[in-house]
This record gives structure tokens, sequence and C-alpha cells, in this order.
């Protein structure tokens, strides 16, 4: 059975933003392809989309090699969301449907319970999840493309503490879902702002401008021709 290249992508990309090729490292169409039990030619497709997306460089003489990007280039990615985030929200106004409002409303029952309870253990995807399913309620695919690849690339290069008030956290999401309801695209815009400006202060890159990598590498999470890959 051939895998699909976009499988492929999808696990190196996963890798590469868990620390298991550290920057600047060399990925071998050869090893990669023996790694995720594939042939060469998926992987080849894959290196292609991760270059495009900014996690992959070729270099000369040494082929295509994990990116190092700048301590700008990630501000760059933080001020990024800060624009796009709001501008999703504002669509998702216009846009969402009932599925959509079901799914949102749901996530912020589940993170206020949590929050609440003092159990943050899954609060963060809970928040990822929530965010996904609002830039997908804006109705535009190249938005929320932007805005996925923009959520990958921040996990790469930023840790990211724990809101030092969750349950406040939780309720701006709960805002965001009330106007995105109401079909209120500014106050969707403008509550979606803060609480992005508000998240930003929890990020903390994981490298410097000295070029140091991150101290911990993890082994890969993903034998790609297994049926369990998530896609």
């Amino acid at each position: 059975m051939r895998i699909p290249a976009h499988s492929v992508c999808t696990a190196i990309r996963d890798d590469i933003v868990a620390g298991v090729y550290e920057r600047g490292s060399r990925l071998t169409e050869e090893l990669l392809a023996r790694r995720y039990g594939v042939s060469r030619v998926p992987v080849r497709e894959a290196l292609r989309t991760l270059e495009a997306e900014g996690f992959v460089v070729t270099r000369r003489h040494a082929g295509a090699c994990v990116a190092e990007p700048t301590e700008q280039e990630a501000a760059d990615l933080l001020e990024m969301r800060m624009l796009l985030e709001p501008l999703g929200a504002s669509r998702a106004a216009q846009r969402r449907t009932e599925a959509h409002l079901k799914v949102l409303r749901g996530l912020v029952r589940l993170g206020q319970e949590r929050a609440r309870r003092g159990n943050s253990d899954d609060l963060r995807s809970l928040g990822g999840w929530f965010h996904e399913t609002l830039a997908q309620a804006s109705g535009s695919p190249a938005l929320t493309s932007m805005l996925t690849q923009l959520r990958h690339k921040i996990s790469w290069m930023y840790a990211v503490d724990a809101p030092a008030n969750p349950v406040e956290s939780w309720a701006e999401h709960g805002a965001i879902v009330d106007a995105v309801a109401r079909g209120d695209g500014e106050r969707a815009r403008a509550v979606t702002a803060l609480h992005t400006e508000h998240s930003t202060t929890a990020h903390r890159l994981r490298f410097n401008g000295t070029g140091d990598r991150p101290e911990r590498v993890r082994n890969s999470q993903h034998p790609v021709n297994m049926p369990s890959l998530r896609h």
C-alpha cells in the first residue's frame, strides 16, 4: 500500500515540532524513509511541502535540513497570529454553522469546568481544539490553513507556560463564542485580540540568539505505515 505524501509530511512536521530533529540537522531521504517505513518518493514530496511551509531549507552540499529561524522570525509569527486570529473570529461570526457553535460551546464548557477544578492537564489540548474549530468556522480555507501553519510553527519555536488564571482565560473563550453566536463580528474581533494578547505573554523561545538548540529531543512518535496515523 502506498503511503500518502501528506501523511509522511504530517509525521515529519510533528517530529520537527517535538524536537526529534534539531534545528539545522540534515534530513536525508534514505534515513527518513527507513524511520517511517515508506519509500523515498513520499518523503521527497513531503520535504518539498515542508520547505514551502518554512520548516525545512535546502542547502548546497548538505541537502534538506531543518530550518533555523531567527528570534525576529519567531517574533513575527506571534505578531501575525495577533492579526489573523481576530480576523478569523470576525469571519466566524458571519459564517459559522450551528455545528461549529455546538463544538465551540462544548469545548468552552469542558475548559471552564476543568479550569474551575484546577485540572489543567488537558486544558492546552482543549484550547488548541477551540482555536482550530474557530478558524474552521471562518469559512475561509486559506485563512484556516495559515492559522494552522502558524500554530505548528509557534509550537516549534516556543514553550508555552500555563495561564496564570485559567478560569479567566476560559471566560475569554466563552466571550468569543458569545460574540460569534450573536453574529457580532466587531465584538468577536476585539475579544479575540485581547485574548491573543494575553496568551502571547506566556510564550518563551526554545532557542536564543547564540544558536543554542532545545535541550530535550524526543523519540519519533510516527511509524506512518500504521493505520493509527493522525492526518
